[in-house]
């Protein structure tokens, strides 16, 4: 029994010792933005690379631009608006720390506040708050006769050293429904009929949102933020003019200002469904070139419990077209998260996340100043204390900091049937945002409708930005029936089976392989219409079905 006991005990050890030689951090340097006049980057090992002094604090959050600029929000001395984080000002600051913007977006009317995002065009988002009288409040159909600050979403283009040009906005206040009082603006008589709206009279207060997170996706041209109060993510169209941004039709998705999704507490829209967000901020999209690209993302801050955070990836029911499903009197998908990640440590405020290539993250827990690295085995890579905390951190390559980044693809398409790139040192092709294995070439031959993403390295190893998509469809390349190539599997989460359904199932001989995020085989079959997954641990997964006429891929998610 003894001998029994040593083995088991030895083979557990050798087992971890394995698991963290070759568990790797994502090269490159964090940057660190407390509330201070200094900024930091730090290496793998948590050394200082590089410091700023900086004039005024950072009020939230900071970001590199390629070639190592700083671009943060200030707290200004003279704002109108208190609470917190209440900043007024945005600053882009060089590598060796002169300042090159110095913009004041902070009146009696407004005020920016939290968390900035640079955008690929050079302009930046600002989060703001906006003054509405108690009188504004009642004729809007708010049953408590307050002041309240809805919040906004502005775009600035830099114009001079302190000024800038707002060329797009987008006001919480033009999007609201009340179902109380027929004789004021905003009256529905069912709340649940519009999910594309915000109920005033929902958690009504006087800081009534308070959205902390914004970010861009440029590739579907929209906009999601994170509001604290109501326990939400958003997503919005950015594509619309500033007076379509206010109304409720145009833009690409037809909709004008209205929300396109939201998830996280069914309750503020009138329906039946599980609150899941408990305190939310930075909501972020996974970008392209990671594991579980395109899903949202939220610091869940009582995400687990009232002593531990997590990190919620959401996967959104979204079409092609960018546009989102959702069945008519009922929450929007998923009833869930997709895939959770419980933070080492619990924040009451603030915190976030950055999600790499490699399938690790950099989880930053906010006012309790944690930070550190996990890999997708919930291995920690890497852990540091910041003073004072931070409400986020990213990382950067060397590369990307020293502006050395090889030139961003693009992709353009041969006889209708081959993706070719610009011409590089090494290829790495994606579908629908996940990397191709062995597609390492300047072209690409693609056998189903997806949308196809390419990175190159240069000669000295840099890698570039992922390309913009190129939306292939499986017709052009001589294929006369996409359903050929389609299939249905369901229920997508699911704990223990997998039904596989559609024209490509039923045509006879079919390969079957479900694989997890690191590429590895975890089962494979012929011909089946049924899978068991019950033994396979929570987390995303990728199920290709493969026919003489090709190949097609969806992700699906275990959870039990």
């Amino acid at each position: 029994m003894k001998s029994i006991l040593l083995r088991t005990t030895f083979t557990l050890l050798f087992a971890m010792l394995v698991q963290v030689m070759f568990a790797q951090k994502w090269p490159g340097y964090t940057l660190i933005t407390p509330k201070t006049t200094s900024a930091y980057l730090w290496d793998t090992s948590g050394n200082v690379y590089h410091t700023w002094t900086l004039t005024g604090s950072t009020g939230y959050s900071g970001y590199l631009l390629p070639g190592g600029y700083l671009i943060r929000s200030v707290t200004r001395t003279g704002n109108s608006f208190t609470g917190g984080p209440i900043t007024g000002k945005v600053q882009k600051v060089s590598y060796d720390g002169t300042i090159l913007w110095d913009y004041v977006y902070s009146t009696t009317d407004y005020c920016m506040h939290h968390d900035i995002h640079p955008m690929p065009n050079g302009n930046v988002l600002l989060i703001a708050y906006e003054r509405k009288t108690a009188a504004q409040a009642s004729a809007a159909g708010s049953t408590n006769s307050i002041e309240m600050w809805p919040d906004k979403i502005v775009e600035v283009k830099p114009t001079g050293l302190n000024t800038g040009e707002v060329v797009w906005e987008w006001h919480a206040w033009d999007h609201l429904v009340q179902n109380v009082d027929a004789s004021k603006a905003n009256y529905y008589a069912s709340i649940s009929d519009h999910p594309e709206l915000l109920n005033i009279n929902y958690s009504n207060s006087k800081d009534w949102m308070h959205v902390n997170g914004v970010s861009y996706n440029a590739e579907l041209d929209q906009v999601t933020f994170s509001s604290h109060n109501l326990n939400e993510i958003y997503v919005i169209d950015h594509s619309t003019t500033t007076a379509e941004a206010a109304s409720h039709a145009g833009g690409k998705y037809g909709k004008g200002g209205d929300f396109l999704y939201r998830w996280g507490n069914p309750a503020a829209y009138g329906v039946t469904g599980t609150k899941v967000l408990n305190v939310v901020h930075d909501a972020h999209w996974v970008p392209n070139g990671c594991p579980n690209a395109g899903a949202l993302v939220g610091f869940n801050n009582y995400g687990v419990s009232t002593t531990k955070s997590s990190v919620d990836l959401v996967f959104a029911p979204i079409n092609d077209d960018g546009s989102y499903n959702k069945t008519a009197g009922a929450a929007f998908s998923p009833s869930s998260y997709s895939l959770r990640h419980a933070v080492n440590g619990v924040t009451s405020n603030e915190g976030g996340s950055q999600q790499l290539p490699n399938g690790n993250m950099i989880v930053c827990v906010g006012k309790a100043g944690i930070l550190y690295e996990v890999d997708s085995n919930g291995t920690v890579l890497f852990t540091k204390t910041i003073t004072g905390g931070a409400a986020k951190a990213q990382r950067y390559s060397k590369c990307y900091i020293d502006s050395t980044l090889a030139p961003t693809p693009v992709i353009t398409i041969e006889n209708g049937t081959t993706l070719t790139t610009t011409s590089a040192t090494t290829y790495q092709w994606y579908k629908n945002g996940s990397p191709i294995s062995g597609a390492t070439s300047q072209t690409y031959v693609p056998t189903t409708t997806a949308k196809y993403q390419v990175k190159v390295t240069n000669a000295s190893g840099c890698e570039s930005l992922v390309s913009a998509s190129y939306k292939f469809t499986s017709s052009s390349n001589g294929i006369e029936n996409n359903a050929a190539l389609e299939f249905d599997a369901y229920p997508n989460p699911t704990g223990d089976y997998l039904n596989l359904h559609g024209d490509m199932i039923n045509q006879g001989n079919i390969e079957i392989a479900l694989t997890d995020i690191n590429g590895a085989l975890v089962y494979s079959g012929l011909n089946q219409q049924k899978i068991d997954v019950s033994e396979l641990n929570n987390g995303l997964y990728f199920l290709t079905v493969k026919t003489e006429k090709g190949s097609a891929v969806k992700k699906i998610v275990v959870f039990k």
